[in-house]
C-alpha cells in the first residue's frame, strides 16, 4: 500500500517564505518521520503566485471570507491598500493542483494566514485582532475533499493517517 501524501506549508518545513522573509519552522517528529517516508509535498503558494519575500502583511478584507475569495465575492488587501487577490487565487489553484497531482488526501497549513489558515485568519483591519476561519488554500484543498489541519493538530492528523491506512489494509477494496 502506498503511504499517504501531505500536503504541508513551505514555511513550516523551514523555508523563509513568509510575507517578513522568515519562516515558521515547526519542529516535530512526525514532520520528519513523513519527510523520510517521502509523505510531504511542499509549496509557498503566496510565492508560487509571484509575490516577492519580503512582502507587505495581507488579509481577507472584513465581512469576506476565503470562500468569497475564491469565488469573486471577497478580496485580499495589503495592508498598504494594494489589492492581491489575483495572486492569492492563482496561489490556491497552484496548491490545488500540485497536492491533487500528488495524490494528497491531507495538509497540515500554517494557521492564521491568509492563505493556509485552516481554523483562524486575521480580521481584515491589520490589527492583530483574529477570527474564525480559513485561508483560499485551506478553502480550495478543502473543497477538493483534501482534509486540513493546522500545524497545532499535527497529533490528531497522524492518528487519522493512521486509521485509514489500517483501514485499508484490513479492507484491500
Amino acid at each position: 500500500m502506498e503511504k499517504s501524501r501531505i500536503f504541508v506549508s513551505a514555511c513550516l518545513l523551514g523555508h523563509a517564505v513568509r510575507y517578513d522573509g522568515r519562516s515558521k519552522s515547526f519542529s516535530h517528529p512526525l514532520i520528519k518521520r513523513w519527510m523520510e517516508e517521502g509523505r510531504i509535498v511542499t509549496l509557498c503558494p503566496e510565492m508560487a503566485a509571484g509575490l516577492p519575500v519580503p512582502r507587505p502583511p495581507a488579509e481577507i478584507e472584513p465581512g469576506a471570507d476565503a470562500a468569497g475569495v475564491l469565488g469573486g465575492e471577497g478580496r485580499v488587501f495589503e495592508n498598504s491598500g494594494g489589492d492581491v487577490t489575483a495572486a492569492f487565487v492563482a496561489g490556491a489553484d497552484m496548491a490545488g493542483v500540485l497536492a491533487d497531482r500528488e495524490g494528497c488526501r491531507y495538509a497540515l497549513l500554517t494557521d492564521g494566514s491568509p492563505s493556509c489558515g485552516s481554523r483562524h485568519v486575521h480580521a481584515g483591519r491589520f490589527d492583530g485582532q483574529r477570527i474564525a476561519g480559513e485561508g483560499v488554500v485551506a478553502a480550495r484543498l478543502k473543497a477538493a475533499g483534501i482534509s486540513v489541519f493546522p500545524e497545532s493538530e499535527i497529533e490528531e492528523l497522524a492518528v487519522l493517517i493512521a486509521l485509514e491506512e489500517t483501514r485499508a489494509l484490513s479492507d484491500p477494496d
